[in-house]
């Protein structure tokens, strides 16, 4: 299967205000494989970025953004998911069958569900930040325990993995 567009980005509103954004518009994409939701969240006083796939709930972290990253938020997210990606063991074609073709869209967040999916990562991140290693922007050991940790999601019904989720979504991409 192939995509006929790039892939959303919604940003949530501490987000928007980060970077300074006034205004977004809402969600087009209907099929949440290809939707992302972004937060800025404060990792020991230090501006990172959560990403949360919004079908799956499967969940990167990047560490200590310069004001230069987020400028180039779009670019910075996809490397970030490509390393995250190579890292938990999928392969290279994974963030190509999730990112589509063209620079990601900019919109509002994906839904209320999905937020609160993300609070609750945001809370998994936190209770996990002991093994947070301050010297790379990438944190494959974060980002391991959060998305091997049994959890809900938007997308697809039962406790499960985000991990083992989006492996099932990227053979059906395929």
């Amino acid at each position: 299967m192939s995509r006929a567009g790039p892939i959303e980005l919604g940003l949530t509103i501490p987000l928007q205000r980060h970077l300074r954004v006034k205004a977004l518009p809402h969600s087009q994409e209907l099929d949440r494989r290809f939707c992302w939701d972004l937060h800025v969240i404060p990792l020991r006083g230090r501006s990172s970025l959560l990403a949360v796939h919004c079908h799956t709930r499967y969940t990167f972290v990047l560490y200590d953004l310069s004001d230069f990253g987020w400028e180039r938020l779009p670019e910075v997210f996809q490397d970030g998911l490509t390393r995250s990606l190579s890292s938990a063991g999928f392969s290279s074609e994974a963030a190509d069958l999730l990112c589509g073709p063209g620079r990601p869209l900019f919109t509002k967040t994906h839904g209320r569900r999905e937020v609160a999916f993300l609070n609750r990562v945001w809370d998994d991140v936190m209770a996990a930040e002991l093994v947070l290693d301050e010297s790379v922007q990438s944190q494959p050991l974060l980002d391991q325990i959060v998305n091997t940790k049994p959890s809900w999601c938007v997308g697809i019904q039962g406790l499960g993995a985000a991990a083992e989720r989006l492996a099932a979504v990227l053979r059906e991409l395929s």
